[in-house]
Protein backbone atom coordinates (compact mmCIF):
# COMPACT_ATOMS: atom_id res chain seq x y z
CA UNK A 1 0.00 0.00 0.00
CA UNK A 2 2.87 2.22 0.90
CA UNK A 3 4.92 1.41 -2.02
CA UNK A 4 1.45 2.24 -4.44
CA UNK A 5 1.31 5.97 -2.53
CA UNK A 6 4.52 6.71 -3.27
CA UNK A 7 4.68 5.35 -6.95
CA UNK A 8 1.45 7.86 -7.33
CA UNK A 9 3.23 10.27 -6.07
CA UNK A 10 6.16 9.98 -8.04
CA UNK A 11 3.71 10.16 -11.40
CA UNK A 12 2.40 13.32 -10.10
CA UNK A 13 5.32 14.96 -9.67
CA UNK A 14 6.52 14.22 -12.88
CA UNK A 15 3.58 14.78 -14.98
CA UNK A 16 3.38 18.28 -16.00
CA UNK A 17 0.64 19.99 -14.70
CA UNK A 18 0.47 22.27 -17.87
CA UNK A 19 0.31 21.68 -21.33
CA UNK A 20 3.84 23.05 -22.32
CA UNK A 21 7.02 21.89 -20.01
CA UNK A 22 8.67 24.57 -18.13
CA UNK A 23 11.56 25.53 -20.47
CA UNK A 24 9.34 25.56 -23.56
CA UNK A 25 6.83 27.99 -21.95
CA UNK A 26 9.37 30.01 -21.56
CA UNK A 27 11.03 29.91 -24.64
CA UNK A 28 7.83 30.37 -26.15
CA UNK A 29 7.42 33.82 -23.74
CA UNK A 30 10.75 34.94 -24.47
CA UNK A 31 10.16 34.72 -28.66
CA UNK A 32 6.90 36.37 -28.24
CA UNK A 33 8.03 38.82 -26.05
CA UNK A 34 10.24 40.11 -29.27
CA UNK A 35 7.71 39.66 -32.02
CA UNK A 36 6.09 42.59 -30.10
CA UNK A 37 8.79 44.46 -29.40
CA UNK A 38 9.45 44.18 -33.12
CA UNK A 39 6.01 45.13 -33.92
CA UNK A 40 6.49 47.98 -31.80
CA UNK A 41 9.19 49.46 -33.09
CA UNK A 42 7.51 49.58 -36.89
CA UNK A 43 4.89 51.94 -35.26
CA UNK A 44 7.12 54.67 -35.55
CA UNK A 45 6.79 58.26 -36.69
CA UNK A 46 9.99 60.34 -37.06
CA UNK A 47 10.33 63.86 -36.17
CA UNK A 48 11.74 66.41 -38.02
CA UNK A 49 13.91 68.21 -34.95
CA UNK A 50 14.82 64.94 -33.73
CA UNK A 51 16.72 61.84 -34.79
CA UNK A 52 14.49 59.86 -31.44
CA UNK A 53 10.99 59.04 -33.36
CA UNK A 54 8.45 58.54 -31.46
CA UNK A 55 7.92 54.30 -31.17
CA UNK A 56 6.23 52.06 -29.01
CA UNK A 57 9.34 50.58 -27.91
CA UNK A 58 9.12 51.98 -23.97
CA UNK A 59 5.60 50.58 -24.09
CA UNK A 60 7.19 47.13 -24.94
CA UNK A 61 9.32 46.88 -22.71
CA UNK A 62 7.32 48.08 -19.94
CA UNK A 63 4.26 45.34 -20.19
CA UNK A 64 7.06 42.75 -20.99
CA UNK A 65 8.51 43.78 -17.77
CA UNK A 66 5.21 43.57 -16.01
CA UNK A 67 4.20 40.70 -17.30
CA UNK A 68 6.76 37.82 -18.12
CA UNK A 69 9.18 39.02 -14.93
CA UNK A 70 12.30 40.27 -14.20
CA UNK A 71 14.98 37.75 -15.86
CA UNK A 72 12.67 36.41 -18.50
CA UNK A 73 12.02 40.06 -19.38
CA UNK A 74 15.61 40.89 -19.61
CA UNK A 75 16.57 37.48 -21.74
CA UNK A 76 13.77 38.50 -23.89
CA UNK A 77 15.48 42.20 -24.37
CA UNK A 78 19.05 41.33 -24.63
CA UNK A 79 17.35 38.80 -27.62
CA UNK A 80 15.83 41.58 -29.32
CA UNK A 81 18.93 43.27 -29.41
CA UNK A 82 20.96 40.60 -31.15
CA UNK A 83 18.42 39.75 -33.45
CA UNK A 84 18.49 43.28 -33.97
CA UNK A 85 22.36 43.90 -33.85
CA UNK A 86 22.47 40.36 -36.68
CA UNK A 87 20.52 42.38 -39.15
CA UNK A 88 16.90 41.37 -38.94
CA UNK A 89 14.49 43.97 -39.17
CA UNK A 90 13.18 44.08 -35.69
CA UNK A 91 14.15 47.55 -34.85
CA UNK A 92 12.43 50.95 -35.90
CA UNK A 93 12.41 51.86 -39.49
CA UNK A 94 13.81 55.48 -38.76
CA UNK A 95 17.19 53.80 -38.14
CA UNK A 96 19.89 52.03 -40.51
CA UNK A 97 19.36 48.95 -38.79
CA UNK A 98 21.88 46.23 -37.42
CA UNK A 99 24.27 47.74 -35.56
CA UNK A 100 24.51 50.73 -36.99
CA UNK A 101 21.23 51.75 -35.09
CA UNK A 102 23.02 50.27 -31.61
CA UNK A 103 25.58 52.73 -31.79
CA UNK A 104 23.19 55.47 -33.81
CA UNK A 105 21.95 58.44 -31.99
CA UNK A 106 18.88 56.37 -30.47
CA UNK A 107 21.56 53.64 -29.27
CA UNK A 108 21.13 54.72 -25.61
CA UNK A 109 17.66 53.47 -25.31
CA UNK A 110 17.63 50.19 -27.34
CA UNK A 111 20.94 49.62 -24.94
CA UNK A 112 19.80 50.02 -21.89
CA UNK A 113 16.37 47.54 -23.04
CA UNK A 114 17.75 44.43 -20.94
CA UNK A 115 18.58 47.05 -17.46
CA UNK A 116 14.81 48.53 -17.59
CA UNK A 117 13.21 45.31 -18.21
CA UNK A 118 15.14 43.72 -15.08
CA UNK A 119 14.46 46.53 -12.61
CA UNK A 120 10.84 47.40 -13.58
CA UNK A 121 10.15 43.37 -13.48
CA UNK A 122 12.02 42.82 -10.12
CA UNK A 123 10.27 46.18 -8.42
CA UNK A 124 6.80 44.59 -9.43
CA UNK A 125 7.90 41.06 -7.94
CA UNK A 126 9.14 42.57 -4.83
CA UNK A 127 6.24 45.19 -4.06
CA UNK A 128 3.37 42.74 -4.84
CA UNK A 129 2.37 43.18 -8.08
CA UNK A 130 -0.22 45.20 -7.48
CA UNK A 131 -0.96 48.75 -9.19
CA UNK A 132 1.82 50.62 -7.08
CA UNK A 133 4.22 47.98 -7.90
CA UNK A 134 3.50 48.05 -11.35
CA UNK A 135 3.85 52.37 -11.30
CA UNK A 136 6.75 52.22 -9.33
CA UNK A 137 8.24 49.16 -11.91
CA UNK A 138 7.38 51.37 -14.88
CA UNK A 139 8.32 54.63 -13.64
CA UNK A 140 12.07 53.01 -12.77
CA UNK A 141 12.02 51.68 -16.63
CA UNK A 142 11.48 55.31 -17.94
CA UNK A 143 13.83 56.75 -15.95
CA UNK A 144 17.06 54.48 -17.07
CA UNK A 145 15.95 54.25 -20.65
CA UNK A 146 15.54 58.28 -21.02
CA UNK A 147 18.69 58.88 -18.98
CA UNK A 148 20.14 55.97 -20.95
CA UNK A 149 19.19 57.52 -24.60
CA UNK A 150 19.85 61.00 -23.21
CA UNK A 151 23.48 60.71 -21.94
CA UNK A 152 23.84 58.46 -25.09
CA UNK A 153 22.33 61.43 -27.79
CA UNK A 154 24.87 64.07 -26.00
CA UNK A 155 28.12 61.46 -26.71
CA UNK A 156 27.03 60.72 -30.31
CA UNK A 157 26.10 64.30 -30.94
CA UNK A 158 28.49 66.18 -28.94
CA UNK A 159 25.61 68.27 -27.67
CA UNK A 160 24.61 69.87 -24.54
CA UNK A 161 22.94 68.51 -21.66
CA UNK A 162 20.24 71.10 -21.75
CA UNK A 163 20.01 70.58 -26.06
CA UNK A 164 19.86 66.70 -25.63
CA UNK A 165 17.16 66.95 -23.30
CA UNK A 166 15.24 68.18 -25.64
CA UNK A 167 15.84 66.25 -28.20
CA UNK A 168 15.71 63.25 -26.33
CA UNK A 169 13.55 63.36 -23.20
CA UNK A 170 11.15 66.17 -22.50
CA UNK A 171 8.99 65.99 -25.70
CA UNK A 172 7.91 62.50 -24.87
CA UNK A 173 7.29 62.68 -21.18
CA UNK A 174 3.08 63.25 -22.00
CA UNK A 175 3.03 59.86 -24.61
CA UNK A 176 5.12 57.83 -21.86
CA UNK A 177 2.37 58.57 -19.57
CA UNK A 178 -0.15 57.42 -21.77
CA UNK A 179 2.28 54.36 -22.18
CA UNK A 180 2.59 53.55 -18.80
CA UNK A 181 -1.15 53.47 -18.49
CA UNK A 182 -1.85 51.07 -21.03
CA UNK A 183 1.09 49.01 -20.07
CA UNK A 184 -0.35 48.81 -16.35
CA UNK A 185 -3.65 48.06 -17.17
CA UNK A 186 -2.43 45.15 -19.52
CA UNK A 187 -0.48 43.89 -16.69
CA UNK A 188 -3.01 43.64 -13.95
CA UNK A 189 -5.24 42.20 -16.66
CA UNK A 190 -3.05 39.61 -17.46
CA UNK A 191 -1.93 38.52 -13.58
CA UNK A 192 -5.74 38.27 -12.71
CA UNK A 193 -5.94 36.06 -15.38
CA UNK A 194 -3.31 33.91 -14.45
CA UNK A 195 -4.44 34.18 -11.03
CA UNK A 196 -7.67 32.33 -11.72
Amino acid sequence: MANALNTTSTHSQIEPRTGLHPVLKTGALVVSAGVLMALCAHVSLPLLFTPVPLTLQTFGVIVIALTLGSRRAAVAMALYLLEGAAGLPVFSPAGLGGIAQLLGPTGGYLMAYPLAAFLAGYIFEQRGKNSTAALAGAIAAELVLFTSGTAWLMAVTATTFSKAMMLAALPYIPGEVLKVAAAMALATRWHRRKSF
